[in-house]
């Protein structure tokens, strides 16, 4: 795991390339690196590419950008390559010689017999930099569901490229301005969607995309890869059962090579002992697990994690994050980049940094929901389905009753049966964005400044949701679940886990995501992925054999955190300290009399308003941390 950047001048009177630049932008990535650095110019001053170094396979003779034979074509490359063992031997079968043991010198052969091509062949997680110094052309590239990030941005006649944003902040007078549109993106999702950024003028590569530099300029993005969609399992349940214990344990096995030593990420849900029960059949010795816990048992699974641990004899360890987590919320919104607001990357963040005093790998559960429609939402998908079949006034009628109940806490009965009614009314792609979004649009409209809502589309986070929930399966889990892979998936959770692992030099490996995982997943029938009482059918039937049946049987809880009774206390301060700022862009932006509001109602306890207010409070703590140049419409 690694940090890439790089330039590509776009016309001949672009400013030179200095190693002194790729250097200062790979020296703002050595936490994702921290092992070894390495630079390369083109001796024609065409393009340079920086690299830093997480050592996981051949640490000895790794070292990047490495070439082809002939140097022509010169890489660098963040991620795992699953199946290069087998790529390597078809391409010395054709002549290719090769000087490291490493998956990344493979790419470059690769691309010499396929092009661009060679990346559909990749299984893994990765974001490539490919300079062709025959054809004077320059490829990025990232994997097909989003694990590893890439952005990019053309700054005085050359397009300049890295892992994280911070890389290219490096570079001397660059100071973006906000982007008005993905601020309103970012305060109804909670993140900013590729290709979109936060900032103006720059842009995210998609998931399972490519472009290409040459003497043209800027080509225009192309998707190499999308979800699969495969013909539907023709064998029996049983058989499909005893199919994905073979994929699962050959998922986790593919993510066992390291040269370091691995362990494990345990919630004590059924996805990560499913990963940790797999290491232990497989021999991995010692197995380190390590677990995060909170005070507040509504949020704590350390318990269910001590038996899973307990029941498969590891090496196993354990921390409680506490409200002092206030400490590092500004490292989080360094190392973010881009306002980010899933507050589970406060528990993230630390598991990550625990791990790391003792593994360099660690494998996660992370993609189970995604796999095998685990979110209770898919559940209220189907359900909300069969009240599309009442008549328009009953339906309404229903609705209106439950919205009169108390709202009551995030993660309560009550509130999630709220947040259920409320959206009973609408239909498809917009019911479905009122359970996962943080702002409704409409609330937004009405909460904007006008000069501020006279910048923006309000309505274009919704269309952009529509079109992708409307372009999926068939039923309305099917619809729910696919808009995730494309939606909160790659620009959420991977990110989440992403940044905060590689925070602190630790790679993140989810065999759950593995791809012959996930097609063999989506060609099950809906029923048997999900079943009638909830989530994960055939994955949890599977496990049956070998994890503990409390665990088959405990209820759901999900990655939460306490926030919203923090805001009521510890953080209380740093809320409306930040919140309150006359000179913070929430007061730019927001009318007062509604930001008093969702601040008071929040306070005083008459509403839960948590995750909008974490939303608001990560926004300040970016602003202020990155200090952008105002704001600018798209």
């Amino acid at each position: 795991m690694c940090g890439i950047a790089g330039i590509v001048r776009l016309t001949p009177h672009a400013p030179p390339i200095a190693a002194d630049e790729l250097r200062a932008m790979a020296s703002r990535l050595v936490h994702r690196g921290p092992d070894d650095e390495g630079l390369y110019v083109d001796p024609q001053g065409r393009c340079g590419l920086g690299f830093r170094r997480l050592s996981i396979i051949d640490v000895a003779g790794g070292h990047q950008p490495i070439a082809n034979e002939d140097g022509t074509v010169q890489i660098v490359f963040n991620g795992e390559i699953y199946n290069f063992r087998t790529l390597r031997e078809t391409l010395e079968r054709r002549g290719h010689v090769f000087r490291t043991r490493t998956d990344s010198e493979v790419i470059a052969h690769l691309y010499e017999d396929h092009g661009e091509a060679c990346f559909e062949r990749l299984a893994g997680m990765f974001a490539i930099a490919i300079w062709d110094a025959s054809r004077g052309r320059l490829l990025l590239a990232r994997d097909r569901f989003g694990k590893k990030p890439l952005t990019y941005a053309t700054l005085d006649g050359r397009l300049v490229f890295a892992s994280e944003v911070k890389a290219i902040l490096a570079l001397p007078g660059v100071r973006p301005a906000i982007d008005a549109q993905s601020l309103h993106r970012y305060l109804v999702f909670q993140y900013v969607p590729a290709p979109h950024s936060i900032y103006r003028g720059f842009a995210k590569l998609p998931p399972g995309s490519c472009v290409t530099v040459d003497g043209e300029g800027l080509q225009p993005v192309r998707r190499y890869a999308d979800l699969p969609r495969p013909a539907r399992f023709a064998g029996s349940y049983a058989d499909a059962r005893d199919r994905l214990g073979e994929l699962l344990t050959a998922a986790v096995e593919r993510r066992l090579v390291a040269d370091v030593p691995l362990g494990a990420f345990l919630s004590g849900g059924v996805d990560s002992s499913i990963v940790v029960g797999l290491m232990r059949r497989l021999g991995v010795s010692p197995l380190r697990t390590f677990s995060i816990g909170f005070t507040e048992a509504r949020y704590d699974e350390t318990a269910w994690a001590r038996r899973v641990a307990a029941h498969f004899h590891t090496e196993h360890h354990e921390q409680c994050v506490t409200p002092q987590a206030r400490e590092i919320l500004d490292r989080l919104a360094w190392h973010y980049d881009e306002p980010f607001a899933d507050s589970s990357a406060i528990p993230t963040w630390y598991v990550a940094g625990y791990a790391r005093q003792q593994v360099t790998v660690a494998l996660t559960g992370d993609a189970g929901d995604e796999g095998f429609l685990g979110y209770d939402r898919y559940v209220a998908a189907r359900l909300a389905a069969r009240f599309d079949r009442l008549p328009g006034p009953l339906r309404t009628g229903l609705a209106r009753l439950v919205k009169r109940l108390p709202r009551g806490e995030s993660k309560s009965t009550s509130h999630r049966l709220y947040r259920f009614a409320a959206a009973l009314e609408a239909s498809g792609a917009r019911r479905y964005l009122a359970w996962v979004n943080i702002f409704p649009p409409a609330e937004l409209a009405e909460a904007y400044r006008p000069d501020f809502a006279a910048q923006l589309d309000l309505d274009e986070p919704a269309r952009w949701f529509a079109q992708l929930y409307d372009r999926a399966g068939e039923s309305a889990a099917e619809r729910a679940n696919l808009t995730d892979f494309r939606s909160y998936l790659p620009y959420d959770l991977l990110t989440k886990v992403d940044i905060a692992s590689m925070a602190h030099g630790l790679e993140c490996r989810c065999p759950l995501l593995d791809p012959e995982v996930i097609a063999f997943a989506l060609s099950l029938p809906v029923e048997w992925r999900m079943g009638h009482r909830g989530g994960k059918r055939i994955l949890k039937d599977w496990a049956r054999g070998l994890l503990p049946p409390e665990i088959l049987a405990r209820p759901k809880m999900g990655f939460g955190v306490p926030v919203g009774r923090w805001f009521r206390d510890e953080l209380r301060d740093v809320l409306t300290e930040h919140l309150r700022d006359p000179a913070g862009l929430c007061a730019r932006i927001f009318r007062p009399a509604w930001l008093d509001h969702l601040l008071d109602t929040h306070l005083a306890g008459r509403a839960d308003r948590a995750h909008p207010l974490w939303t608001l409070l990560m926004l300040e703590l970016w602003v202020r941390r990155w200090q952008p140049a105002g704001i600018a419409p798209e």
